[in-house]
């Protein structure tokens, strides 16, 4: 994590990030929340991949890591949806 957080925004979180519905092919940019635990890989930070699908609560976000495309399951909270 390179930013920390506003001292009035510390350890909140934005239940419009939580629950927000992402359809499939939506572009997204993977925002790492530093109040929720991250179940993904900390180099994520930043880059921005598609939407597969949806698995639980989570999402499927395909990313290409220089020349393969892998996929990684997302929570949307880590989520934020990009305009085209």
């Amino acid at each position: 994590m390179g930013k920390k957080k506003l001292i009035r925004t510390r350890g909140k979180l934005k239940f419009s990030r939580y629950f927000q519905e992402l359809e499939k092919g939506d572009k997204v940019a993977v925002l790492l929340e530093s109040a929720v635990q991250p179940r993904v890989p900390k180099r994520l930070q930043g880059r921005t991949g598609v939407v597969e699908n949806r698995k639980g609560r989570a999402y499927v976000v395909c990313i290409s890591d220089q020349d393969q495309v892998k996929k990684f399951l997302i929570e949307p909270i880590h989520l934020k949806k990009m305009k085209n």
